[in-house]
C-alpha cells in the first residue's frame, strides 16, 4: 500500500509554533483591556441549532444562504458557527442572565467557520474577537463600545485605519430606506451584478453592502441621506457623534454603511485598513435592539463587535515571534550527571523557570549549539567536575 500524504484542508491554517506568541499576546491584551471596561468573558460553544443563525441573520443572509457548516442527523440540523452575536444572545437567553444583573457586558475569543472561497484574511475556520453588551438603548454605550474597539487596535500597534459609522434607524426607519432604495433601483435593475438582482426582491438593503465594482458605482450616485431617520433614532445618532466628538476619536459618516446582516438597527460602524485591498474591513459591529426578543428573550437594545484576529495580524506593525529569552537549558555530561540533572530539572519547572534538558547525548559543543538555537538565556552544565564539588557551571 502506498504512503498517502495528508495536508490541511483548504481555508484552513496551521498556527505553528513560531506565531503562536502573537496569538497569545494579542488575546492577552484583548482580555487586560476588556478587564479594564468590566466585561466579562463568555464562551458558548461551537455548534449551534442551524435555526438559531436562520433566524437571527436573515434567510437571506449571504452567510446563511451560501456559507453555514451544515451538520444533519435524522432529526436535528446543527451549523458550526459563522459568528458570535447570535450564540452569545441565545446563552443570555437560555441562562437567564437578565435576571442576574441588568446589564451584560461580555466578550468573547474563538474560531468561527464559513463556507466561503479562501482568500487573503478570509479563511474557512477563522478567528474573532469581541464583545456584546445587552440591556441598554442609551447612546452613551454605543460610544463606550467603539471608544473600546479603537483602544485595542491601538494596543495591537494597529495604524492607518479609519472607523466609518451610520445609523439605520428603527424597523420602521429601515423600511422606509428600503422604500427609498427600490424605488431608485428600480430602473437600475438590469446594470447590477446577479446577487443584487436577487437582493433587490428579498433584501434591498443588502445592495449597499455589495462589493462589485458596478454597483458600488451605482450605489454612490444614489444621494442616500439621513432623511429616512425618525426624531428619536436622528437625536440617538446625534449624540453618539456628540460622544465620539468628546473623545476626540475620529470617524466619518458613510450613509452607504449597512453592514450584511439583518438584526442591525440604528448605529452600525465599520473598521477599515486601507493594506488589506477591496476587502478592506478588519472589523465591524452595530446595536440590534430587536434581536434579544426577537429570539424569545426580554425587550432589551444591545450592540457588539468583532475583529477577524487573522486580518489584525496582516495589519499589525508589531509581529510577536516566538521567544525563548528567559529560557534555561541543561546540559549533562554523563549517566550520573544526568540522573543529578533531571532532579535539578524537575526543580526549575516546579519553581516555574521555563527549562529544558538536552536528551540527546549530544557532545558539549553540540549541545551549546542546540541551545543557542534555541535561544536560550542560559545554560547550566553538570560534569564529574560539578558532580564531585556539588556545584553546576
Amino acid at each position: 500500500m502506498s504512503s498517502m500524504r495528508l495536508r490541511r484542508i483548504s481555508g484552513t491554517k496551521d498556527i505553528l509554533p513560531d506565531e503562536v506568541s502573537w496569538w497569545q499576546n494579542i488575546e492577552s491584551i484583548t482580555r487586560q483591556i476588556f478587564s479594564s471596561y468590566n466585561y466579562k468573558e463568555i464562551r458558548p460553544p461551537l455548534l449551534e441549532e442551524a435555526l438559531l443563525f436562520n433566524r437571527s441573520l436573515g434567510d437571506s443572509a449571504e452567510i446563511v444562504r451560501k456559507q453555514m457548516f451544515i451538520i444533519k442527523n435524522d432529526k436535528d440540523t446543527y451549523a458550526l458557527r459563522p459568528e458570535a452575536t447570535a450564540s452569545v444572545v441565545r446563552a443570555y437567553i437560555e441562562n437567564n442572565l437578565d435576571k442576574t444583573r441588568g446589564l451584560q457586558k461580555l466578550y468573547y475569543l474563538g474560531p468561527m467557520f464559513r463556507l466561503e472561497r479562501p482568500q487573503k484574511g478570509r479563511l474557512r475556520q477563522f478567528h474573532h474577537l469581541g464583545c456584546e453588551v445587552i440591556g441598554l438603548r442609551e447612546p452613551e454605550v454605543d460610544v463606550e463600545v467603539i471608544s473600546l474597539a479603537n483602544h485595542l487596535l491601538k494596543s495591537f500597534s494597529i495604524e492607518g485605519y479609519k472607523i466609518k459609522i451610520n445609523s439605520l434607524g428603527c424597523a420602521k426607519d429601515k423600511k422606509e430606506l428600503t422604500q427609498i432604495l427600490s424605488k431608485n433601483l428600480k430602473d437600475k435593475l438590469s446594470q447590477l451584478c446577479a446577487d443584487c438582482k436577487v437582493r433587490f426582491r428579498k433584501n434591498t438593503l443588502r445592495i449597499l453592502d455589495c462589493k462589485n465594482e458596478e454597483c458600488v458605482r451605482i450605489v454612490s450616485k444614489l444621494n442616500i441621506t439621513d432623511r429616512h431617520l425618525c426624531p428619536e433614532c436622528s437625536t440617538h445618532f446625534a449624540l453618539v457623534k456628540e460622544g465620539l466628538g468628546a473623545l476626540n476619536l475620529e470617524y466619518e459618516v458613510s450613509p452607504y454603511l449597512v453592514r450584511g446582516l439583518d438584526y442591525y438597527t440604528r448605529t452600525v460602524f465599520e473598521i477599515t485598513h486601507q493594506d488589506l485591498g477591496s476587502q478592506d474591513a478588519i472589523g465591524a459591529g452595530g446595536r440590534y435592539d430587536n434581536l434579544v426578543s426577537e429570539l424569545g428573550g426580554p425587550d432589551v437594545g444591545a450592540i457588539g463587535f468583532a475583529f477577524g484576529t487573522e486580518r489584525l495580524l496582516l495589519v499589525s506593525s508589531v509581529k510577536c515571534q516566538a521567544s525563548n529569552g528567559n529560557l534555561v537549558y541543561l546540559i549533562t555530561l554523563g549517566e550520573a550527571a544526568k540522573k543529578q540533572g533531571l532532579k535539578l530539572l524537575d526543580n526549575l519547572r516546579k519553581a516555574e523557570i521555563t527549562s529544558d534538558m538536552d536528551y540527546e547525548n549530544k557532545s558539549l559543543k553540540g549541545a551549546l549549539r542546540k541551545a543557542n538555537d534555541l535561544g536560550a538565556h542560559f545554560v547550566i552544565i553538570i560534569g564529574e567536575d560539578e558532580l564531585k564539588k556539588d556545584v553546576v557551571l
